[in-house]
């Protein structure tokens, strides 16, 4: 038997109605029916089984019966800042970088980015990162910010217990990634990279650069590599 489906919903009570594209992929996808049992979350680590009770044409209700606490949401609190990268990239690395368990994922704007943000991207990466919380049974999604200036993006990384700065002109990482606690800010570019001011700023501000590897990645490949090899060390894929 299948695991029963799961729908993100903002509010949840006990009754909850679901309407736009989870009504439409429960009603026409899944062809879920009456008396149908389901997990509803809506982000805060919490999660709900519940009963479908009735299915209009442009909703559904469903009836709230029990409220638990999701063991699949991630215990490190990792938080990566990658530049915004062109086409569907920066949508690959959300829905990847939710799987593997951030918290927090925070797009920039660098000197060498060359790929734009506005309203509907954004939206979309939102969409993503809740789709993707969906398929690997997480109860949060990470919360996503953009930031306009590499500068500003640093900065929301302060408090964190170990902040590093994936970098492609260094020959040697300044700090190994086995050491690195459950509070990680990661920082990887965009297609372009950084200039070696911005690793300087960074590095001020408390980053370490890292290198990852001999060979030259694609941008969406370091993002998922750097966090990979973080995760692990936070505990979170062991």
């Amino acid at each position: 038997m299948s695991a029963p489906k799961r729908f993100f919903v903002r509010n949840i009570g006990e009754e909850v109605v679901l309407s736009g594209e989870e009504f439409r992929h429960a009603k026409n996808v899944l062809r879920l029916s009456e008396g149908a049992e389901v997990v509803l979350f809506d982000g805060s680590g919490a999660e709900y089984a519940a009963v479908i009770t009735k299915i209009g044409k442009a909703e559904m209700l469903l009836h709230t019966v029990k409220k638990g606490v999701s063991e699949r949401d991630p215990r490190a609190d990792i938080y990566l800042l990658v530049g915004a990268l062109k086409g569907d990239k920066t949508e690959l690395v959300v829905q990847k970088a939710t799987e593997l368990g951030v918290n927090k994922i925070g797009v920039f704007h660098s000197q060498y980015c060359s790929a734009y943000m506005n309203e509907n991207k954004f939206a979309r990466l939102n969409r993503v990162a809740a789709e993707a919380s969906k398929q690997c049974l997480r109860a949060t999604v990470p919360e996503l910010i953009y930031f306009d200036s590499f500068q500003r993006a640093i900065a929301s990384a302060e408090g964190y217990g170990s902040k590093l700065f994936a970098c492609e002109f260094i020959s040697e990482s300044e700090v190994s990634l086995s050491g690195i606690g459950n509070s990680v800010a990661l920082v990887v570019g965009s297609e372009g990279g950084f200039t070696r001011e911005e690793f300087e700023y960074a590095r001020k501000e408390g980053f370490r650069g890292v290198t990852l590897g001999k060979r030259i990645l694609r941008a969406e490949t370091a993002a998922i590599d750097f966090l990979s090899i973080a995760a692990y060390f936070a505990g979170e894929l062991k």
